[in-house]
């Protein structure tokens, strides 16, 4: 990828989950990338908090949700170009529920794929990458629970905290953000070697 191309591609929507989130967003940063935050709409979004409930008096099978933190997307799907990125990072919560219905989403997600471009997965994000249809032959993890998203579009699912296939790093849950934040580095970093300066960015 060329110099100037250092953004990464973060879709989310109202019911993203804030840890899957934030936490990328400010070690990408921290990294030295520009993080493109994108939604249905330029607009402030909604983000959740999602546990099992550790005191409840009665047990809770799935996660509580709670509000979360804020987080302004500042530019619409349809406006963004999987050229204009050097990857992307796809959270987890509620959002990506509807989000996978947006097709100019899936099309960044597609083309970022088919451009061998770094892709890191959390979670329910995992939906996103099972619409865009992308994951055939994929070994891949997420949280259990969704496990089926990925197997039903012919990838392999493991249990286990972080998977590296190719140019795709997938994790479970928040709890596994520092496993997954260094694959995805490691990948990034990688890719910006291997790059030609033929690339050019698209505003």
């Amino acid at each position: 990828m060329a110099q100037s191309i250092r953004r990464i591609f973060m879709p989310i929507g109202d019911g993203t989950e804030t840890l899957d989130t934030f936490y990328p967003y400010f070690r990408l940063a921290e990294a030295g990338y520009e993080v493109v935050v994108a939604g249905p709409e330029a607009r402030l979004y909604h983000t959740v908090l999602h546990e099992i409930p550790p005191d409840s008096a009665v047990p809770w099978d799935i996660t509580q949700e709670r509000p979360g933190y804020f987080l302004r997307a500042t530019v619409a799907f349809s406006e963004c170009h999987a050229e204009s990125f050097a990857g992307a990072f796809l959270s987890g919560g509620r959002a990506p529920e509807y989000l996978r219905y947006y097709e100019p989403l899936l099309q960044v997600v597609r083309a970022l794929c088919e451009a061998n471009k770094p892709i890191a997965c959390i979670c329910h994000g995992i939906e996103i990458l099972a619409a865009a249809g992308v994951l055939e032959g994929r070994t891949v993890t997420t949280v259990a629970k969704c496990a089926l998203d990925a197997t039903q579009v012919g990838a392999r699912y493991v249990n286990q905290p972080v998977v590296v296939d190719r140019n795709i790093v997938t994790a479970r849950t928040w709890h596994d953000n520092a496993l997954l934040m260094r694959e995805f580095l490691k990948l990034l970093e990688a890719a910006e070697l291997t790059a030609t300066p033929t690339c050019h960015d698209r505003a």
